[in-house]
Parts: C-alpha cells; structure tokens; sequence
C-alpha cells in the first residue's frame, strides 16, 4: 500500500467526491415557509389570477395618484419660477430705463433719488423731493429711489420695499466687491 505522499502527490492531490455538488433550482423556492412567494402547503390558501390583477390595479392606481400628486407639485414650482423671473426681468428693464434718465449729478448706492417727467416726456433725477420746491414745478413727479449697492433701485414712496434679508445680502456682496 502506498501513501499519497510515498507515490508523489503530495497533499495537493485530488480528493474524491463525497457527494454531488448542488445546483439551485430556478423554480423552487427553499426560504422559510412564511416568506415564500407562493403556497408551499396543500392547507395554504390559493391565489386567484383574478385576486393578483386586482392587487395590480390597485398598485397602479395609487402610483398613478402619487406621481400625478408630485409632477402637480413640480408644475405649481414651474409656474412659481416663472413667475419670479417675469418679475425678475421687468425690475431690470425697469432700473435700466431709470439709469438712463437724465441726471446731473453723481449716483451713490444708498442715496435717494426723486424722478420727474418734463412735458416733452424727458425724465431727470433730482435730488429734491416735490415737497422741497419753493415754487410748484410744471413737471410731473414720479416717485421717488433709493439706489441699491447692487445698483438696483427700490421704490421708497410706496409699494415696493426690499425685505431685511435681501438689504444684508447686497451689503454683504457690495463689501466684497469692493475689496
């Protein structure tokens, strides 16, 4: 009788199969009875194809009011975005037309700043409001702006105001350009 070791094979020899080796089978389910995606007992109770389609259309009724609920959600954002930057876009055409009014004077952020409009349609800053003429003036006043560090004007005689918010954040941002 010869050893492994006495004919040369060493212990990297093959060993002989003991058992077979096992593959899964594709449709048998081998988990625990309780989670098995079908009945495993004669005693559980069956499932109806009509019980399944039902379940189906279910499902997709309530992913369809989910999804109808979120893309109503995103469509009111849309039309909330839009409108901020119609708004956006109109104050910028605004303070452009009101950069190019005739003024004699230098503009520094901060400053408040009154506008007429002459008879010929030509509007100028002044730097006096209506009520600190001596004599009325033929012009028509239009309303009064203070100048924004971002070089944006802000209605002061009534309507439009900056929130405190957006008043600290163009100070801020006009400290940093600055430097």
């Amino acid at each position: 009788m010869s050893s492994p070791e006495v004919s040369g094979e060493g212990a990297n020899a093959p060993r002989p199969l003991t058992r077979e080796p096992s593959l899964p089978d594709a449709g048998i389910y081998s988990g625990a009875p309780s989670a098995a995606p079908y009945p495993l007992s004669r005693m559980a109770p069956s499932f109806d194809l009509v019980d399944v389609a039902a379940e189906i259309q279910k499902a997709d009724a309530m992913l369809a009011t989910v999804a109808g609920g979120k893309l109503g959600v995103i469509a009111d954002q849309i039309r909330h975005l839009q409108d901020e930057a119609r708004a956006l876009l109109e104050r910028a055409r605004r303070d452009a037309e009101l950069h190019r009014a005739r003024c004699n004077f230098e503009k520094k952020p901060g400053g408040v700043y009154h506008l007429y409009r002459k008879d010929d349609g030509e509007r100028w800053f002044s730097l006096f409001a209506p009520s600190e003429w001596i004599r009325p003036q033929p012009q028509t006043f239009e309303g009064s702006y203070r100048l924004e560090a971002d070089m944006s004007f802000t209605r002061i005689d009534g309507g439009e105001t900056r929130s405190a918010r957006e008043t600290v954040d163009l100070d801020v941002r006009a400290l940093l350009t600055s430097r």
